[in-house]
């Protein structure tokens, strides 16, 4: 679960160095073997076996109060929507020119595609047996084969001109077979709330990009420095508890800020990378540099899969709670 985006307010004037170390950090943040913490206990609790106790009945809600959660569900999504909008849409701009709307919606659309693919890719690693295997080897094991697998594809991905077509993409479907191979084990959680996180996820990003797209051109992008130390933090206290002899109280305190934390820096990384975007609309059409929506969407892709992470070990903590 691999993840990327910039320090100035122009992303294409910043060092290789520079870009190289945001990039690792952006993906460090996620990749954590204890993420599927909620998966491991999904895991034991089907396969658990005694002898004095039945099993569980699980009465399923009626089509009405189905329909009833999934409209509460819905309003709350769109009031997000609403209450973003207002609270950070002070002042907006009059509209987008052609060529930013052409340039976003074309990283949108590699965005979707890739998040989709790495669903049906993940899916069917799950249903072959991949994520028990994965679960149960070394978890700095996995930890290196992953940040060599992603960040190396990704890299490819990024930097491969966007003149040499078939390398590039095939570049970018292996960095999304990487991102499914570490987000399989997530199936051992309920398809509810895998459901629900998606939902939110994609509420969450909508209102978000939504806001970047029509805030006043570069209101957000001096975000890039603050969002780097962010990440940083949150990397560090995801790999806090595998490194370092943390008591209970450590280890909360670490989980907390990986998970919430995490949420807030990458919901501000949309805001970051969708007016980073539009920023690159024009220095393309200016030919500064070349169209790239590929490169674009690989930001917009990690930012959601984080997201959609924390979203899910969230709602399994308050499944639990019930």
């Amino acid at each position: 679960m691999i993840r990327p985006s910039a320090f100035l307010l122009f992303h294409s004037f910043k060092t290789p160095l520079q870009f190289s170390a945001r990039q690792t950090s952006r993906n460090f943040s996620s990749l954590r073997p204890n993420v599927f913490a909620s998966s491991r206990a999904s895991f034991a609790a089907r396969n658990a076996r005694t002898l004095f106790t039945d099993a569980a009945v699980v009465a399923r809600p009626s089509q009405a109060e189905a329909w009833k959660k999934f409209a509460i569900t819905s309003a709350t999504v769109a009031g997000a929507v609403v209450a973003v909008n207002v609270f950070f849409n002070r002042e907006t701009r009059d509209g987008l020119s052609l060529e930013e709307q052409s340039y976003l919606n074309d990283s949108f659309k590699y965005t979707g595609g890739g998040l989709v693919l790495t669903a049906i890719a993940a899916r069917s690693l799950f249903k072959s047996g991949f994520a028990i295997r994965l679960m149960s080897a070394n978890p700095w094991l996995v930890l290196g084969v992953s940040l060599v697998g992603s960040i190396g594809t990704m890299m490819g991905a990024m930097h491969t001109s966007p003149e040499n077509a078939v390398l590039k993409h095939t570049f970018w479907i292996g960095f999304n077979m990487c991102q499914a191979a570490t987000l399989s084990p997530l199936f051992f959680v309920a398809p509810a709330i895998l459901s629900r996180a998606a939902l939110y996820t994609c509420g969450v990003v909508g209102a978000l990009s939504y806001v970047g797209a029509t805030a006043k051109n570069d209101t957000y992008l001096y975000m890039g420095g603050p969002l780097l130390a962010g990440v940083t933090v949150v990397a560090l206290s995801s790999l806090a508890p595998m490194a370092l002899p943390l008591g209970m109280r450590g280890l909360a305190v670490a989980e907390a800020i990986s998970l919430y934390g995490g949420l807030a820096v990458f919901s501000g990384f949309v805001l970051y990378d969708t007016q980073k975007i539009l920023q690159h609309a024009k220095m393309a059409h200016a030919g500064v540099i070349l169209r790239d929506p590929l490169k674009e969407s690989i930001g917009l892709e990690l930012d959601m899969i984080n997201i959609f992470i924390r979203l899910v070990q969230i709602l399994s903590m308050q499944q639990k709670k019930k």
